[in-house]
């Protein structure tokens, strides 16, 4: 059996959905006939912790831990945040305005960590790995980012062993949503498209998640490009039984930031808590995982404070069961100019769940594009009028009240489905090695 090494940061016991990506494809290649070896961080500052995805790690798999260092605590202390708030989605979200502190905090970020703030790996890393190979050396590289340290580490692990390399785009680099946010010198800025470029130049196969943003990152010189979308795994799924929750819910699972804020989405929940007898106390929107303080502020502002449930991380075993047991998921784009390409990965766990979908996002995007495929959900942009929004949220009630279920195709999903998603992934890998 061939040898692939995966570079990544995030692996068990991290939670959250970006961690799934690199853990499927581990767990599926040995049925390609590639055995993974693991390279990933020793005392990571994982935003969420979640041991029982240490479930889907191959059985006897080779997992290679090199300490990290990264500057959140500082970051943290700096701030007066409690040590064990996460902040690692700090251009997402945020409890409040932070100030000079902050725009400090960015800046330092922006130009001392690159590619990110967990640059500090880099150096350790590549030696550790060029050591490594030469005594137990692989047919083949795979990194996933971001974080784009990955990327690097493996450019320079490639470069330095002549060993073939496949790069992983699960987010673009400096076509990223947040990379406007970053407070760049000319330096800075010079020495992140650099460093992209070397990659493009390295990489004998680059991978992403949709057609979108492989025409994207082909217009900036990467070659090679092919779509991996994250998919979902059967096996997740297979022994969930739905119970349902005695009110009409609205879930949503994941980061809210200030660019996935559906200001009328809560408009139209108070539209309907007026205007439809039984629907206030009959409707509960719940919101798992991180929340921009204002995503919080529009939420009481419209009086549906009430009919909100706030309600924290959750395993990923409880994740599932929500979008199972929910009437309608939600599903929420980034408001940025890349937003077209991005197909979160949840949206394939929410087709999973065989659960009507309703999206905030371009009407023209990727995503809104399979839920028309699959007939799975509706596509709102976000400037759409409470009015309409309140139409569809209307009808869905009404399935709701007279127990009315629309019959889903499970056909149409399964090109999704993580096993056949990584046997073109051993595909990829062995068209690259031959």
């Amino acid at each position: 059996m061939k040898r692939v090494l995966l570079i990544t940061y995030y692996w068990p016991p991290s939670g959250g959905i970006t961690v799934l990506r690199m853990l499927k494809f581990a767990k599926y290649l040995r049925e390609t006939g590639w055995e993974p070896v693991i390279f990933t961080a020793e005392g990571a500052h994982y935003p969420t912790v979640d041991p029982t995805n240490e479930r889907d790690v191959p059985e006897g798999v080779e997992v290679i831990r090199h300490p990290i260092w990264e500057p959140y605590a500082l970051y943290k202390k700096f701030m007066g945040k409690s040590a064990d708030e996460n902040v690692n989605n700090v251009f997402y979200t945020d409890d409040a305005d932070g100030g000079w502190k902050h725009k400090a905090a960015v800046w330092v970020r922006s130009n001392f960590f690159i590619p990110d703030a967990r640059a500090t790996w880099i150096k350790g890393s590549v030696k550790r790995l060029t050591s490594y190979l030469a005594d137990h050396p692989v047919d083949a590289i795979i990194s996933d980012g971001p974080p784009h340290t990955n990327t690097r580490i493996a450019t320079l692990v490639s470069r330095a062993t002549e060993t073939p390399w496949l790069a992983d785009f699960q987010d673009p680099w400096t076509q990223v949503d947040y990379y406007q946010l970053l407070n760049l010198t000319s330096w800075g800025r010079k020495k992140h498209e650099r460093q992209e470029q070397e990659a493009f130049a390295q990489a004998s196969r680059t991978t992403t998640v949709s057609s979108s943003w492989k025409r994207d990152l082909e217009a900036i010189g990467a070659k090679n490009v092919a779509v991996i979308p994250y998919g979902y795994d059967p096996e997740d799924f297979a022994d969930l039984k739905r119970t349902g929750h005695k009110k009409f819910t609205l879930t949503h699972l994941g980061i809210m930031g200030y660019d996935r804020n559906p200001v009328n989405l809560f408009k139209a929940i108070a539209l309907l808590k007026k205007e439809l007898p039984g629907f206030a106390e009959d409707v509960e929107l719940r919101l798992f995982g991180q929340l921009d303080y204002r995503v919080k502020e529009n939420i009481l502002a419209e009086g549906i404070g009430e009919q909100t449930n706030f309600a924290g991380n959750v395993v990923r075993a409880e994740a599932l069961q929500q979008q199972v047991d929910s009437h309608l998921l939600l599903l929420l784009l980034n408001q940025q100019d890349n937003a077209k390409g991005r197909i979160p990965g949840k949206l394939f766990e929410y087709l999973a769940a065989r659960r009507p979908i309703l999206n905030f996002g371009g009407t023209d995007s990727d995503v809104a594009g399979i839920l028309t495929a699959t007939d799975s959900g509706s596509t709102f942009a976000y400037d759409a009028s409470p009015e309409a929004i309140a139409r569809m949220l209307k009808t869905a009630y009404q399935d709701f009240k007279s127990s009315k279920e629309r019959p889903m195709n499970g056909e149409v999903i399964k090109p999704y489905s993580h096993p056949v998603l990584v046997k073109k992934l051993g595909g990829l890998l062995d068209e690259m090695v031959g």
